[in-house]
């Protein structure tokens, strides 16, 4: 009576995890597919600015993420999704980069943007 129902309980356990393998091999597709926007800021001059904040706006979720830029100026955003259009731009003490678009449109994965640092907060 013990056989049956191991033999049951297997069966299970192994259509639970060859049903899994599709869906493993589909998530590391999707995870080739995710794209990553890096680059620096820098200032008026080329200078790099250490701390100077990245924003990073998802245009269809409006969701914000930010970076804080490293030592030489660096930033990096990955896992993002190559079906959503992305705004960004660089904020440090009173100055702000132009606002640059990365577009669901380009196939690219790997995105470089250099954020200049080159217009006067508006105040308000």
């Amino acid at each position: 009576m013990k056989a049956p129902y191991l033999m049951a309980l297997f069966t299970v356990a192994l259509l639970a995890v060859v049903s899994a393998l599709p869906v493993s091999a589909q998530d590391k597709k999707a995870e080739a597919q995710l794209r990553t926007v890096h680059g620096s800021v820098v200032d008026g001059s080329e200078n790099p600015v250490p701390s100077g904040v990245v924003y990073l706006v998802n245009v269809k979720t409006q969701a914000v993420k930010t970076y804080i830029a490293d030592e030489t100026g660096n930033y990096r955003f990955s896992g993002l999704d190559p079906n959503s259009d992305y705004e960004l731009h660089a904020e440090h003490g009173d100055l702000t980069s132009a606002t640059r678009t990365v577009s669901s449109f380009n196939s690219s994965r790997d995105i470089e943007v250099v954020l200049k640092l080159s217009h006067k907060k508006k105040s308000g």
